[in-house]
């Protein structure tokens, strides 16, 4: 008897459809275990790589996909532009930036062009893959510290004290003894590689203290933050 059985046909595993994600990233590091993290997760397809503005929007004139990692920092431009593009040539695809730049205007920007999520570049490989099913179900995946500094843009200023002096909530936030070492190397001229070596860590990790360092010091290059930490005293010398 050649019948199928339809008791095997009712246990046979639903089909997945598979989510179809491209990348737009020049940080060659990140972006080779990206594609890894990819290849190995069963319900995504890897269906486009781009490592610059110009051949990010290059990517736009092909087959949409369901969700789009991008760099903020690209050499040839702004991410933001293949995200505003993106958002008007596909725009059923949700978008996701993933980058070290976490001040509140970058954050602003992405999310005003069309950005759905934003991850910074610390998040583990299996998080920014589980927040990529997360964006492609509907969900807007977005990092802590992130989510904060949208909150904040919208909270009422703290009124000024009678003397006229700044109230104690917004004093200087102190630098932690790992991002004083950071900064100090920095100082120094080291890269955020050689940082890394140095202190024996990850350089994605050296690239999160140095955020933290910009974002405490309320600067946004090396040189600025070098002159704040030496006018507060900060750094000898």
């Amino acid at each position: 008897m050649n019948q199928s059985s339809p008791v095997l046909r009712e246990h046979e595993a639903p089909a997945v459809t598979p989510i179809h994600v491209a990348i737009v990233e020049d940080d060659l590091g990140f972006r080779d275990a990206l594609v890894r993290a990819l290849l190995v997760a069963p319900d995504m397809r890897l269906a486009g790589i781009a490592g610059s503005r110009a051949e990010g929007l290059a990517l736009l004139r092909g087959p949409p996909v369901d969700v789009l990692l991008v760099d903020l920092g690209l050499p040839d431009g702004s991410g933001i532009d293949v995200i505003g593009a993106a958002a008007q040539h596909w725009p059923g695809c949700s978008i996701m930036v993933s980058t070290h730049f976490g001040d509140e205007t970058h954050v602003i920007r992405s999310i005003e062009a069309g950005a759905a999520g934003y991850l910074l570049k610390d998040s583990s490989q299996a998080k920014i893959v589980a927040e990529i099913r997360s964006l492609a179900s509907g969900g807007s995946p977005i990092s802590p510290i992130i989510a904060r500094q949208v909150l904040a843009r919208f909270r009422p200023v703290a009124p000024v004290s009678g003397d006229g002096s700044e109230p104690a909530g917004n004093a200087p936030l102190p630098l932690s003894a790992r991002e004083k070492e950071v900064l100090d190397l920095i100082t120094k001229g080291f890269t955020a590689h050689e940082i890394a070596r140095l202190m024996d860590l990850s350089h994605f990790t050296v690239r999160t203290f140095v955020r933290r360092i910009y974002a405490k010091l309320k600067v946004s290059s090396k040189a600025e933050a070098i002159y704040e930490a030496r006018t507060r005293g900060l750094l000898e010398g």
